[in-house]
């Protein structure tokens, strides 16, 4: 993986290890994100968002359907990361043997997390090779598990046999945020 003194400082800003289900038109989708936030301190405006690559099938059904469900992760869901951030879901039904209900926005629900926060999307923001997506929190549940996985903790315990594909997936990350990093004055419509 490339770094530099810049990029390492920037990781600092990292979120909790993040999943994200979605759904439109009948097809689901879930995936792995490190780059979710809180976006509101007040508990009466319970606000997420989130940064999803363009070309991961997840940015549209987000974007078609306005809704998606975040899913703190807790730190031993390393098979999950592997199910959901290691292959497209453009080429298979990534939830298909993973445990979730559909919520109460339409989207899957995963049941093994140790949070999850149903999204209904209120704004876009274009930043080139992503979008980010502000989203109302409008249902959560607490789940399992006693400690939140984190890019350090998954980082430093990935196992072995991952540790190649990861560091190839992110070269290709970051080779096409780097063709893509102009931003657009796009707006989001639902």
């Amino acid at each position: 993986m490339e770094t530099d003194q810049t990029y390492e400082l920037i990781r600092q800003f990292a979120s909790p290890v993040v999943a994200i289900t979605s759904e439109s038109d009948g097809r689901t989708n879930g995936m792995i994100s490190d780059s979710a936030v809180r976006a509101s301190i007040s508990p009466k405006v319970p606000r997420l968002s989130v940064y999803i690559h363009k070309w991961h099938f997840s940015h549209d059904l987000i974007w078609r359907s306005g809704r998606f469900v975040m899913h703190l992760l807790h730190r031993a869901q390393f098979d999950l990361i592997f199910q959901l951030g290691f292959v497209s879901g453009r080429d298979s039904d990534k939830l298909r043997d993973i445990p979730h209900r559909t919520g109460v926005l339409g989207a899957p629900v995963l049941d093994d997390c140790y949070a999850s926060f149903e999204c209904r999307v209120i704004n876009t923001m274009d930043v080139g090779y992503a979008t980010h997506f502000l989203g109302d929190v409008v249902a959560s549940r607490r789940g399992m598990g006693e400690e939140i996985m984190t890019p350090e903790f998954l980082r430093a315990n990935m196992p072995e046999a991952w540790r190649e594909a990861f560091a190839r997936n992110y070269r290709v990350a970051q080779e096409i945020i780097e063709k893509n990093a102009a931003v657009q004055d796009i707006h989001w419509k639902l």
